[in-house]
């Protein structure tokens, strides 16, 4: 059959828009390539971080229950948690991994270095908004670049056990959906089940989440043309969320799961707030790798100090989301500026302010600052940069930038080159397990933390010393089944171990008054093993 000019002209009118849209869909798998490699670089570099830092007990705990939970226990039947359970965050995490790859201290480092990619990634999103374009990338990229440097010092506040910065990523997923979703009457409920799965697992979202947002939505509800309903009803879910957040606890108690230990919540005297004031100021420095008033290494201090510019921008992102409060179309703005200020409020005026290590309370200060300057001030820095390239290389803001941005990627290279160090404990975990001592207890510091090491090889459980001189459990990060005599055989005790672990003092003579004098003593390192032939869980109390 003859073909007709007009049919082949037809034919490849028909085949024209998908060969012209063939270089979109190039550009945008190149795209998507580009962003999958970044990822991967970001986590590699973020694993070998984490691995110049010891896994502790603090991290050996919820390797523990995460792999308890995967052998049957969901509900952490006997456990005792620390002051808050991390129950429906990180332990799912660490459950996944190990179902994966098994239990060590591989999975605390992976973890760790998972969460802060996914930090880094949401950062950059929520910054991004719904702007395309330059627009979009220039505040992504703003965001992401504040947070993508963790801080010089050996610390790793951000890259090593939950610590409440696994936290932020369910939080900052919340968020985005605020963000991204347009209003409807489907958005609270999915925002009080979000709030309420955090909740659950760490009472930090009241002042990350909760708190800003019942703030934000009924201060700005007042305001001309708001949206009244949806923020108001966002602000409802919030509430909702905060009691079934702190019911939901209660309720696995009754069930036999897991119980929480209580702290008895304290404020510093108000003449100690010049004191504390300065000390938050450092532990604000010091999340965002600026805190140039510890010591460092001159390479350290150089890095440090080009951090400064991060706490800048977030500083001047904060004053300029305060004053736009009810100028501001969406709610997110707002509400990360209110949860700046609260928890920075709380953290002055509690006692963790004292304590320089207890910065990980507010660790959600400096991925909410980022969002903020992208947010906020990516544009107008754009603008500028490009005005001034336009006027000629005499202007110094392209060329500070330029050296800006190389001390970050300095730093990220500085911190993945560091050696790998190992576990706090190691050295004692591998001589117990060479010795054949494979159940006793320890100080918490070297309890958890030399199960971890050894891969469940050797149990040891925490200990401390009760009122009247004699060793008693610990009721902290513990499973109340290790001091079962039917089902454990404790046989050995240690004592001392590193200064910078904090031993338990009278141990040693404790244990002593507990179980009689030892059969065998060793001295390994800075660590005294004592060793008996029969159970000593039969003597404790």
């Amino acid at each position: 059959m003859p073909i007709s000019l007009a049919a082949v002209t037809t034919r490849t009118l028909e085949l024209t828009p998908a060969w012209g849209s063939a270089p979109a869909r190039l550009r945008a798998t190149w795209r998507a390539s580009l962003i999958a490699l970044a990822v991967a670089v970001l986590f590699f570099v973020y694993w070998r971080e984490s691995l110049s830092a010891a896994a502790n007990s603090d991290s050996a705990a919820s390797a523990l229950q995460a792999w308890d939970m995967l052998h049957g226990n969901v509900l952490l039947h006997g456990w005792w948690m620390s002051d808050v359970s991390f129950y429906s965050t990180e332990l799912p995490q660490y459950a996944l991994l190990e179902l994966v790859g098994g239990f060590g201290t591989w999975v605390v480092h992976v973890a760790a270095a998972m969460t802060y990619t996914l930090i880094v990634v949401l950062a950059a999103l929520l910054a991004k908004g719904r702007s395309s374009g330059r627009e979009g990338l220039a505040r992504a990229l703003l965001a992401a670049g504040i947070a993508m440097s963790p801080q010089v010092s050996g610390a790793l506040i951000m890259l090593l056990g939950p610590d409440h910065t696994g936290t932020v990523v369910p939080v900052l997923a919340m968020w985005l959906y605020i963000d991204r979703a347009r209003p409807s009457r489907f958005v609270p409920p999915v925002v009080c089940l979000l709030l309420t799965w955090i909740m659950v697992a760490d009472s930090v979202v009241l002042f990350t989440g909760i708190v800003p947002l019942v703030a934000a939505g009924v201060g700005r509800a007042f305001r001309p043309h708001a949206e009244r309903r949806h923020e108001l009803s966002l602000a409802a879910a919030a509430v909702l969320a905060a009691g079934l957040g702190t019911l939901i606890p209660k309720v696995m108690v009754w069930l036999g799961g897991y119980q929480v230990y209580r702290f008895q919540t304290r404020t510093m005297p108000l003449a100690r707030l010049p004191h504390d004031a300065w000390d938050m100021a450092q532990a604000v420095l010091e999340l965002f790798g600026a805190n140039e008033f510890e010591p460092h290494s001159p390479v350290e201090a150089v890095l440090v100090g080009l951090h400064v510019a991060g706490v800048m921008l977030a500083l001047g992102a904060l004053v300029v989301a305060v004053r736009r409060f009810f100028r501001e179309d969406t709610i997110l703005v707002p509400a990360l500026a209110v949860s700046i200020v609260v928890a920075l409020g709380a953290y002055l005026i509690s006692i963790h302010s004292r304590n320089l290590a207890s910065i990980r309370e507010i660790v959600a200060v400096m991925p909410f600052g980022a969002v903020l300057a992208g947010r906020l001030l990516a544009v107008p820095l754009l603008t500028t940069s490009l005005a001034a390239w336009r006027r000629g290389p005499r202007l110094w803001l392209v060329p500070v930038a330029a050296v800006v941005v190389a001390g970050y990627l300095g730093a990220m290279v500085y911190g993945a080159s560091r050696p790998a160090v190992p576990s706090a404990n190691q050295g004692l975990a591998t001589w117990l397990e060479q010795h054949g001592l494979r159940d006793g207890l320890a100080a918490y510091w070297e309890a958890g933390s030399v199960t971890l090491d050894t891969g469940g090889r050797v149990a040891v459980s925490g200990v401390i010393t009760g009122r009247h001189g004699r060793v008693i459990g610990y009721n902290w990060e513990t499973d109340l089944s290790e001091y079962d005599p039917s089902r454990h055989t404790a046989t050995f005790v240690v004592t001392g171990g590193p200064a910078a672990d904090v031993p338990l003092p009278g141990l040693d003579q404790a244990a002593r008054r507990t179980f009689g004098a030892p059969d065998r003593v060793y001295r390994v390192q800075s660590y005294t093993v004592l060793v008996w032939t029969h159970n000593l869980l039969r003597d404790l109390r």
